[in-house]
Formats: C-alpha cells, structure tokens, sequence
C-alpha cells in the first residue's frame, strides 16, 4: 500500500497494514451487528406498494461515516491483543435508511439461528445462538421504537449511538437496550437550566412528529413548567406527511406570541424545512438546538442561514479519535489501488444486498466523510458502544492479558447483556459505565454558531452534567444590541412587589406594591407582619418600630427655644422692674405681690410640668385673680368699697386658693388617669416603622379640662372687663385685662382644631406654640404697658393715678379741685 504524503510525517500504527477494503463486513469469532443510516430515501413513502418496493440510493454522508467509525473501531479492538486475546471481533453492517420497512429486516437477520437464514420459533431461548452478539445502533429513537422491544423479548445487548428519547430507559419494555448518549431527560433539564440562566421564562418548544420529538417536548414543556418557565406556544413538525401547511401555521403561532426564544427539538430532515420557512420570513431570534440538529449539515447549509440569529446547541459529550482520519484515509488510499489494478471492490462476506454498492469508487477525495465537524463530534459515541461491547466479552470470556479462559462459542447474547449493563472501564482517560436504565456517565457539550467573515463554526461555550456551566463571554448574540436578548412575558417585579396573574399563564403578570403592614415574603402574595413589627410600603421584611423625639438640634426645637428664652427674659425683665418699682401705686394696682407670693407653691404644685408651662399657668392663675379684683371696681362702682376690701383682704387670698385648688384637683385627677410611658409603650397596637414619641395625653378629657378652665377664667377676665368704661384721668387696667384675656382666649380655641388634624409630633409642636403665644399675649398686653408706664412715663406712677384701683374711690373731678 502506497502512504500517502500527508502521513507519512505521523506515526501510524502497525496494524493500518492489515485494514481490509470490506467497509461493511468482517468474518470473527463473535460478530457484531451494525444498523446505520447509510442511504436516505429516494422513493415517494406514501406509494409504497410492497414490501421491496422502497428505494434507498442516495448515500447519506453522516451515516456512512459512523458506519466507517465502527469498522474502525473493531479493527482497532483486534489489533489491541490484551483485550480479547485470540479471539476476533467480526462485524455486519446494515442500512437502516431510517424507515421501519427497511430497519426490520436486518434486525430480523441478526436474530437467526446461527448461520442460517431462519429464526427459530423456541418455547426456551436460553440457549439460543443468534448470528449476532449484539447490536450497535441504530441512531434515532425512532427506529428503536421499531425493534427494541422484540430484541429485548431475545434478551440481546442493543447499544444505540444517537437515540436519546427517555421512554427507552423503562427496562420493562426495552430490557436490553443500552446506549452511549445521555437520554432526552437530561437534554430537556439542560435546555431548562439555559433558559434559567439567561430569565428567558417567555419561550416556545417545536418538535418533530416523531418519538424523539413529541417526546422531547413534552420534557421540556414539563420541565419548563416546574420551573415557572411558560410556554407560550407549541408545535411538531410532521414527518410523514406534508409538513410545510403545519410549519407556516407554527411560524405564525411563534409570531404572535411575541416570543424571543424558540425551543427546536426536532430531527434535521424537519429542521431543515423549519428553518427554511424562518429565512424566507425574515424572523431572528434565539433557537435553542436540540443534540439532533445542532451539528446537522442540512439546517447549517441552507442559503442565508446567518439570518435567523443566535444559535445556542446541545451536542454529546465525545472527544475527537485522532487516528480516525489517518484510518480513512489509509482505506481510501487502498481502495483507490485495488480498483486502480482492476480489482473489483466487493463485499465478499456479506450475505444480504449490499448497503452501499457506489462506495466501490470511495477515494482519499471523499476524506470529508470523516473530517466533517458534525462526525468528528458524533464518531466517540460509535467508537464507545462498541468499546462497551468488547471490554463485556473480556469479562463475560474470563479474559487476562494474555488469554481468555472461555471460548466463543460458551457465551450467549443474554449473558453478555446481564454483564454489559455493569460493565465499568477507562476510555481515552475517563471512566465509561451505565446506570440501572442503560443511560451512560454522559452529558453534554454547549455551542453556538458562529459566523465570521463568510465562515462557520462551532464554539463550545460550556457543559452541562448534572449543572450547567457557561462562559457567556463567548457567545456572540447577533441582535441589534449584541447583548443577551430578552424574552419574558411580563418584566420581572422590583423588591417589595408581588405577581398578580393575567389570564392562564404565570409569566403573565402584574406587579403590586406590598402594602404597609404587609412584607414580600413569597412572589404571589404580601403577608402580614408579626405582632410588634411594622412596614412600609413595598417593603421586603418587617422591623421593630423607631421612636424619633423632639430633638435639641431640630428646627422646630431651635425656635420654640428662642421664643420661650426670649419669653423668660422678657417675664424676668418685667420682675425685675416690678421689684425695682415695687410699692409704688401702679405696681400694686397691677397686683403683683400677691403673685409673687404663690411663685413657689405654684412651683411645687406643677414640678412636672414643662418651665414654660408652669410659667404660663402661674401667670394666667395670677392675671384672672387680678381681673377679678379690678372688676368689683369697674362695674360697680357704688359697693366698690365693701367688695374691693374684701378681695384686696383675705378674701383674695381665698380667691386664688380656690381657683388653684379647682386647677390642682383638675391637674391631679389628669395625673391618677393617665398612664405611664412604659405602660403606654407595651400596649401600643404598632403600625409603623418610625415614629415621633411624646408623653402619653390620656385621657384627652382631662387635658380639655384643665385647658378649658383656664379658658374659662380668662374668659370671665374678659366679661368683667371688656364693657368697662375708661377712668378719667386714672390708668385704664380693664383695657390690659381685656386685650390680655382676649389673646390667651383666641389662641386657644384656635388651637383646637389644629391640635386635633396633626401628628403626634406636631400635636407637641403646635402645644408648645399656643403655651409661648398665650403667654406672649398675656405679658404683652398686660405688663408691657405697665412697663412702658414705668420706664417712659414715671411721674404718672402715683396715687392719684391710680386711686381707683388701690383706695377704690373715684378721683375728683375736675369741678370737685376748682373748688
């Protein structure tokens, strides 16, 4: 054999001299059966007349080459002399063209007895010698479908190489089927697990009419629910019939669900007519590729196929066999000699039509059989389930290095079975072993299609076996934003919000804001906060409540400050002049020395109360008992003299005595009522996260009360004076008491029904504001007069001036000093 250029700088086994030119058949001591895809069909289905009349003639380039995969692989086996030494592994190789017409017959073929062309009708098929060991293959599930469960009734090892549907890992309907994919249910909870990883929870799910695509929908479909994924629309893709009527009505579906990502799990014959319909309509998107299409020549070929968007794949997890294009290419080489020295290829030992006649002209030419991308990535799954074969009989053979203490002829199918589905061993470096179902140690590799420069290629972007891995940063999204695209129904709720449902599907949603009291615990519903926590709206959890008190640093604090130090000031400024002027005749008209001697029993009395409050009481309490005395002189001037003497006397002191005697019955009634602060805070209902914190007024009757007396005083101040008429020639005290009493009385009852419209903090605020104004009122426009007196006008501050009020008797009249 002449070697080719091209190797001759590669090492290159020994045993590539002893490759025979029979692609499809190899004589052994146990043979092997092969079901590949080797031709499609040429013939109409549906004219189908007969058992033979379908025709099978244009070669199918991927099928042809696993077929090459596998004849490579037991060649290899018989030139690796421990594995199964002196014994040989023959094979035959069938065409399945993926039609049941045609996958039966060679299944039947393997099932004969012995050599024969019968199958034997037993009642006990125990020690039943079929003329094959086991089968590889074949590709889809479709086709095991077919013959799976009448090879299972024969008990023999069946290992496919491409068919993934999950139905096939129920052990009672299929007990002797094996294979060196992962099944449909890993590939949908990988598909799910990529939507999850990019929130694409808006998608549609296509499949193909066939087992492998109804029921890798329903996967996806049902998985895609269980992770609160919708699918918006549904398809399969007919492959029985005419399939385009169906494919534009899934394209419209797909287009009026407004979804971004579409789901294809389907085979490439109807991938390729999907996607042939999605070019013509101009749509892009993202497609997710099922394992059976995402490596197909058929979708990737198609004119303008670079339109339709991103492309994110599922493909097995192989490795590439680096002697596989060596081998191929050393057979073609052969090939092309013999036939160059007139001697005709033909597969001698192979005793059924021969699945491929114009392969007789394969040359090193056709090497892309081989280096094909699609079938360097599928070639390790052949090469592993005949590998899982061979190391079964080395077990099954009691085989060593150097012998096998079985022979061929010991072994049945059954047996080989019982001990392949426990077979365990290393291949290219990893461990290879099956479940309890048949599944391998297996998962998959993640793509995306690339295109770059008029070229194509495939770029794995992570793996997936049990969870999924992905570098993002590889994946090129041919959108109008190069960014990761979104494909959700309703955008996704912010913190503190729940779902509130649209219709039937639950990616429908609106978003509601979690209401005070209420905390985002679940995404469907607010709940209620625990007893003593509150929150606020569109809150994420509730928190134990914060009091905030009138601060020294605050504004309000700051003002009420100024004006009641500006307050004092202005009351001790007004003392002092009093004390500075004291016995002098308007200082005791004004009747200050009977207020300075309650200063401190009033200080006593109302020591829990704030300064200026205790201020303004004592100075209110002292004004009205003033008035009270001022008024006997105004209205009744006639008994003026008995009723001024007896208030100016020990009836005044009684007078004022019994007014604070009322207030401090008021005040300590108020006082036994009310509760504590403590007690105030631990029965307090909470129904906020913040709030601003003063002295409890409970009950409110009682503050009315002790306000309302006051009021009430004022008020008979007021009526006393307000009708008085002025003195001639003597200082007008009633104008004081009237201003003075009308102030405090206007700013009070104004002060109720703003009181009653604040919060608790301005409540305190707006208290604090009528104490100092009320006050204000009542120093200026009783004292500040008196003072101005003083300090502008002293040389009225006498007797005469004030004779009505001290000696209440009338001045003389004017008529009365002329004479």
């Amino acid at each position: 054999i002449t070697i080719p250029l091209t190797l001759m700088v590669m090492w290159i086994p020994g045993w590539f001299q002893n490759i025979t030119t029979n692609l499809f058949s190899s004589s052994g001591n146990i043979l092997l059966g092969g079901l590949f895809p080797i031709n499609d069909l040429t013939a109409n289905w549906s004219q189908n007349l007969g058992p033979n009349s379908i025709r099978c003639d244009s070669i199918n380039p991927n099928g042809l080459g696993l077929a090459l995969v596998m004849k490579y692989t037991v060649d290899e086996i018989n030139a690796t002399p421990h594995l199964l030494p002196n014994v040989t592994l023959g094979f035959e190789i069938f065409d399945t063209c993926r039609q049941s017409f045609i996958i039966v017959k060679p299944t039947m073929f393997f099932l004969t007895n012995g050599l024969s062309e019968n199958v034997s009708v037993l009642c006990n098929y125990t020690d039943y010698n079929a003329r094959a060991m086991a089968i590889i293959g074949p590709q889809t599930s479709e086709m095991v479908t077919i013959i799976g469960k009448l090879l299972g009734f024969f008990m023999m090892p069946q290992v496919s190489y491409g068919a993934t549907s999950d139905t096939f890992s129920d052990k009672v309907q299929y007990p002797s089927f094996l294979r060196t994919v992962p099944s449909d249910q890993w590939q949908a909870a990988a598909i799910v697990d990529l939507l999850k990883k990019f929130s694409w929870n808006w998608v549609a799910v296509v499949g193909s009419e066939d087992e492998y695509g109804k029921q890798g929908q329903a996967e996806v479909s049902s998985l895609a629910a269980d992770n609160s994924i919708c699918v918006a629309y549904e398809g399969l893709i007919p492959v029985y019939s005419d399939p385009m009527p169906v494919v534009l009505d899934i394209l419209d579906g797909i287009y009026n669900a407004k979804v971004g990502v579409v789901v294809v799990f389907a085979l490439p014959n109807p991938s390729q007519i999907f996607f042939s319909q999605v070019i013509q309509r101009n749509m892009t998107g993202v497609w997710v590729a099922s394992s059976a299409w995402a490596l197909s020549d058929l979708v990737i070929s198609l004119p303008n196929i670079a339109s339709i968007g991103t492309v994110l794949g599922f493909t097995d997890n192989t490795q590439k066999l680096s002697l596989l294009t060596s081998y191929v290419t050393v057979l073609f080489t052969r090939m092309k000699e013999e036939r160059e020295k007139g001697l005709l290829w033909k597969e001698d030992y192979f005793p059924m039509a021969n699945p491929c006649p114009s392969c007789s002209n394969l040359s090193p030419n056709n090497i892309s059989l081989i280096t094909q991308p699609v079938l360097q990535r599928t070639a390790f799954n052949v090469y592993r389930a005949v590998y899982s074969v061979a190391y079964a009989l080395h077990q099954l053979l009691d085989c060593n290095a150097a012998s096998c203490q079985k022979g061929p002829s010991t072994i049945y199918p059954w047996q080989l079975l019982e001990v392949l589905r426990n077979v365990s061993f290393v291949i290219k470096g990893k461990r290879f072993q099956f479940d309890s179902d048949g599944n391998p140690n297996v998962g998959y590799d993640v793509l995306t299609w690339n295109w770059k420069n008029g070229t194509f290629n495939f770029t794995d972007i992570g793996q997936f076996y049990k969870t999924l891995k992905i570098n993002q940063s590889l994946i090129n999204w041919y959108t109008n934003s190069s960014e990761v695209p979104m494909s959700t129904c309703s955008a996704d709720c912010e913190s503190g919000q729940v779902r509130r449902v649209k219709g039937f599907q639950s990616c429908c949603f609106d978003c509601i804001d979690c209401k005070e009291g209420t905390f985002q615990n679940q995404d469907i519903q607010c709940t209620l906060c625990p007893q003593g926590q509150w929150s606020t709206v569109r809150s994420t959890n509730c928190t134990l409540p914060t009091f905030t008190f009138l601060s020294w640093s605050s504004y309000e604090a700051l003002g009420l400050t100024v004006v009641a130090v500006t307050l004092i000031v202005c009351q001790g400024a007004v003392g002092l002049l009093f004390l500075h002027h004291r016995g002098t005749p308007l200082v005791c008209a004004a009747g200050a020395n009977v207020m300075c001697h309650l200063q401190q029993p009033l200080s006593a009395m109302f020591a829990t109360v704030t300064l200026s409050t205790i201020l303004g009481i004592s100075l209110q309490v002292k004004s009205l008992f003033t008035f009270m005395k001022i008024v006997c002189v105004m209205e009744f001037p006639e008994k003026t003299p008995t009723h001024l003497e007896m208030v100016r006397g020990p009836g005044s002191w009684l007078v004022v005595l019994a007014c604070c005697g009322v207030q401090a019955s008021l005040c300590g009634w108020f006082v036994q009522q009310g509760v504590s602060l403590s007690v105030y805070l631990s029965t307090l209902k909470i129904n906020f996260v913040r709030k601003f914190l003063r002295c409890p007024v409970d009950p409110m009757v009682g503050l009315g009360l002790m306000l309302g007396y006051n009021c009430l005083l004022a008020l008979l101040s007021f009526m006393c004076t307000f009708m008085a008429k002025k003195p001639s020639r003597q200082y007008n005290l009633a104008r004081d008491v009237t201003f003075s009493t009308l102030f405090y009385c206007v700013v009070w009852v104004v002060f109720i029904p703003i009181y009653t419209g604040l919060d608790e903090k301005n409540k305190s605020v707006a208290q604090m504001v009528a104490i100092l104004f009320s006050n204000t009122g009542l120093v200026a426009a009783y004292f500040l007069p008196k003072c101005y007196l003083l300090l502008r006008n002293p040389d009225l501050n006498t007797t005469e001036y004030f004779r009505i009020y001290l000696e209440a008797t009338p001045p003389a009249s004017e008529k009365d000093q002329d004479q």
